[in-house]
């Protein structure tokens, strides 16, 4: 079976395990630095399942038995959850369990953002910050704090991409209407950020 087709029924499933995250390769850091950029121009295709997996758990995942993340957060707080908005469906990565869980079907990338390329771009991932896990922190400072996790993962994102030739760009502009009907969102879940990702053109 083609990576395209496994990651077609990976993707098909309401909630199903990614394949465990290969954290042995990769460029030096110092060479992904120097290699990271931004890109606007992606092919079509998907990424593989492993790529997928290694991309979400270079992300924030879980890479300590203390269930601590490959980003960091204020306290510990853990507020952001990550978003997969695919051709195939919306999907919440589930760190503990490296996984996806499905939470809306049909193919909804446009809403992420307002350029065009957007729409077709295999992978847009939207951080959302669910807020009540913020009640320690001063309210005015809530939004602060979820920005600068949500910075922390996001360029884990790109040293990911720049380290795998893949193409990556954060984005603030989207339909946060739309995709907070998408996902169902609560008053007091917060969309923070969107970044693209796919095989530079």
């Amino acid at each position: 079976m083609t990576a395209h087709l496994v990651l077609c029924a990976l993707l098909a499933s309401a909630a199903g395990p990614l394949p465990k995250p290969d954290t042995s390769g990769g460029k030096p850091l110092m060479q992904a630095l120097k290699e990271r950029k931004s890109s606007r121009e992606f092919r079509a295709e998907n990424l593989s399942p492993q790529t997928l997996s290694n991309l979400l758990w270079a992300a924030f995942g879980v890479n300590r038995p203390d269930g601590r993340r490959t980003a960091a957060t204020a306290r510990n707080v853990q507020d952001i959850d990550i978003y997969v908005f695919t051709s195939s469906g919306v999907y919440l990565y589930k760190a503990k369990e490296h996984a996806l869980e499905l939470v809306a079907e049909g193919d909804h990338r446009a809403a992420t953002g307002n350029q065009e390329w957007v729409k077709t771009a295999p992978l847009n991932l939207v951080l959302v910050s669910d807020q009540s896990k913020l009640s320690k922190t001063p309210e005015p400072e809530r939004l602060i704090w979820a920005g600068i996790h949500a910075g922390a993962i996001t360029q884990n994102v790109y040293l990911y991409c720049a380290s795998e030739g893949l193409g990556s760009v954060v984005r603030a502009t989207m339909n946060r209407e739309e995709i907070s009907k998408v996902l169902k969102l609560r008053p007091d879940q917060r969309i923070i950020i969107a970044q693209t990702v796919g095989l530079p053109k």
